[in-house]
């Protein structure tokens, strides 16, 4: 399956340090697992968690689950060994946080590339500073080898000196921007983090909102949150119904020589027909498994 074409609707971090998190995580239903050894990880327990990860990333034991391992930032004590190692444990992707320019992601390629990473393994970006959104559509095209965006939406609030509220306000410009962005230059965007784990309805109309925003998943920090995540992003059998008649009126249309066609009383166009292939196309990658 194609780095693009992943499922990703549930993205959920996964503490380093915690052996038995690490085991459990392999019967999990997320569709990607963060490997954490940045701020999930006490400064006493980073070497640990750096062998714990990496033997993880290397087991082959979590089946079809996407695997990224988070480096601590370079400019810290931790970052030079996480990344050399991580590198040689060939995970899926390596989760870089803090990212506030293009020559960062130019760097970190040569470096992963130096250290032995294989091919599979891409980078992800943290979007997490006011720089790192500033910059955000040349840190999207700096290197082939970067391939999805993270909102770090805590980092963000704490930078903007904003609070976290229902509906995200604070918040919106820099999510739009580093959508755009992505959008942009092919690449993956996924949502940030919804901290109370006990608010079922919060967490769903933050999901809610993300889908509508045109997230490809959200990042998540309790497996709890990861089955309700999973359905938002899924297009239900409805959706899928619908998709598929837009597809058969369009062809339809196309063969007659008509660039447009009508589905239960509404003009279908092009860019209707990408939309449902595109929920079509996710449905058979989830059924594949």
């Amino acid at each position: 399956m194609s780095q693009i074409n992943r499922p990703r609707r549930s993205v959920l971090y996964m503490p380093g340090s915690n052996a038995r998190a690490l085991d459990k995580a392999k019967s999990i239903p997320s569709d990607a697992l963060i490997l954490d050894l940045e701020d999930a990880v006490a400064p006493d327990a980073k070497d640990i968690a750096r062998t714990q990860v990496c033997a993880a990333a290397r087991s082959g034991e979590y089946g079809w689950r996407e695997i990224a391992i988070r480096i601590n930032g370079l400019d810290t004590p931790w970052g030079e060994a996480d990344l050399k190692a991580a590198a040689a444990a060939g995970p899926d992707a390596i989760l870089v946080p803090k990212i506030v320019g293009a020559a960062m992601i130019r760097d970190l390629a040569e470096r992963i590339h130096a250290a032995g990473a294989p091919e599979h393994t891409v980078l992800w970006a943290m979007m997490e500073t006011p720089s790192g959104l500033l910059h955000a559509d040349e840190i999207a095209g700096a290197h082939p080898r970067l391939r999805l965006l993270v909102m770090g939406t805590n980092d963000l609030a704490k930078e903007l000196h904003a609070t976290h509220v229902p509906g995200r306000e604070p918040l919106l410009t820099g999510l739009g921007i580093a959508l755009l962005a992505a959008r942009a230059h092919g690449l993956v965007a996924i949502d940030g983090v919804y901290n109370d784990i006990k608010d079922e309805e919060g967490f769903a109309a933050e999901c809610a909102q993300g889908v509508r925003l045109g997230f490809d998943g959200k990042t998540l920090i309790h497996p709890s949150q990861v089955e309700p995540c999973n359905a938002a992003w899924a297009p239900d059998a409805a959706e899928l119904d619908h998709a598929r008649r837009v597809i058969v009126a369009f062809e339809a249309a196309a063969g007659e020589g008509k660039g447009v066609a009508t589905v239960d009383g509404r003009m279908i166009e092009n860019l209707h027909v990408e939309n449902a292939r595109r929920a079509l196309a996710l449905a058979e990658a989830l059924a594949s498994r």
